[in-house]
Formats: C-alpha cells, structure tokens, sequence
C-alpha cells in the first residue's frame, strides 16, 4: 500500500484545511516553503506527492506555477488536484510533469471531457475525486451536492475505464477522527484502485486501511503534527 503525503497549497504556503473550510486553516509555514516539505517527505521516502491547489479549488486564484517548480523540484511522482476544471488546465498539469491530475467537479459536469482526456493520457494518469458527506459525492469545493451516491459514482467511471478513485470523507478530512471505513467499503467492494482520505491519525489506522485491500491513503495533519513519522508509516505498509 503506497502511504502519500499531501502538500495543500494555499496563498504559496503548506496549511490544512478542517473539513475543507477556508475558515479553519492551520499553517505549516514553520516547517519550511512548499519546494521544501515535498523534499523533505522524498528524503524520507515518500513514493510520491500529493498536491492540492486549494485557491484553485476555492476559485481565489492558483499555484500553477508554483507546483510545477515542485515537479521539477523531486525526483518522485507528484499528482496534482484542485479547481482541474477544464482538460485545459489538466492538459497543462500533465504537460508540466504531474504523474496523474485529481479531477472533481470537472469529471461530474462533462463526462465527456474525462473520456477526451483518457484517449490522449491513458487511465494511469487519471484519477477521480469522490468526495463524499455521508456517501453521497458532493463537488464544488465540497458545496454543492450531487445527489450520487459513491457505489454510483465509481461504477459510473469504472464504465469508462478509470482506474483510481480518490476518497475523501468531507467530514473527516483534517480532523485526525478516524477514517470512514464504511464508505470506503462501498467503492472497495467495486474491484477499483482506492486511494482512502481524510481522518487518518495513527499508525492503527494505517494498518487497518492495508488490511481493507486500499491501494494507497493520502497523509496529512498526522505527519505534519508528528503523531507518526512518515517512515514508520511506511513500514507498516509494506
């Protein structure tokens, strides 16, 4: 099971977001700039980064430039989301160097865009975003509801030959609760690559997520605050 750490990028600093309220921010601008956290997480092994451009997702601006200095920063694969709302700017993530681009809101509203952008990258450069309250996949920065529920979703997908599903609990993400085991179930029992986020505070849940067959977790606050190290995390993972 890969274990990935994020890098969520807002105003060019490392912060993370409680529930993905813009209201509730907490700030890793001690720990260093971008460039070096998501070097600092190679050095320790990372077998990845994962980024979210969070003014892109709350529509205030981008980061564009700033990530792809990180891309060429690292020598580790870097897959980038966040306000992806057009093959435009996906194409210009790719192009960039992003190994895969996280599409949300985009991949709800036109299909057919993820279908175009599938025949020009391949399945292996793409991933969907289900995020979800409660089951049901909500987008626009999680504000609006979609009235999907996840089974749906990813079965939806699945159809048109994506390969992985990001899941991320909206009421978890951030908040070091747990992990919503339950909705996880639901994309898990599809046969699809799931990559779990949102909740994970602890070595147990590491373990717990390898044990449900995930095919990689995302890892934010719990690293940043030092409840684990990335290492050992890694080492459970194996």
């Amino acid at each position: 099971m890969y274990v990935i750490p994020a890098v969520d990028i807002m105003g060019g600093k490392v912060v993370r977001l409680l529930k993905g309220s813009p209201n509730l921010v907490r700030s890793y601008e001690f720990l260093g700039d971008p460039l070096l956290i998501a070097k600092r997480w190679e050095s320790e092994g990372a077998p990845a980064i994962h980024i979210v451009d969070l003014d892109a997702a709350l529509g205030v601006g981008e980061n564009t430039e700033l990530i792809r200095r990180i891309i060429q920063y690292v020598d580790i694969p870097v897959q980038v989301g966040g306000g992806i709302k057009n093959t435009e700017r996906a194409c210009r993530l790719i192009e960039a160097g992003a190994e895969k681009v996280i599409l949300g809101s985009l991949a709800f509203r036109n299909i057919e865009a993820i279908k175009s952008l599938l025949r020009k990258f391949g399945f292996d450069r793409i991933i969907i975003a289900l995020d979800h309250l409660n089951g049901e996949v909500v987008v626009d920065g999680w504000k609006t509801r979609t009235g999907i529920m996840l089974e749906e979703a990813a079965q939806r997908f699945s159809s048109i030959g994506i390969k992985f599903f990001l899941v991320t609990s909206t009421q978890h993400d951030g908040m070091m609760d747990g992990t919503d085991i339950r909705n996880l179930l639901r994309v898990l029992n599809i046969g699809v690559n799931v990559i779990a986020s949102g909740g994970i505070r602890s070595l147990n849940d590491v373990v717990t997520l390898k044990g449900l067959g995930v095919y990689g977790i995302i890892v934010g606050r719990a690293l940043y605050e030092g409840l684990f190290s990335l290492k050992e995390a890694l080492k459970v993972a194996l």
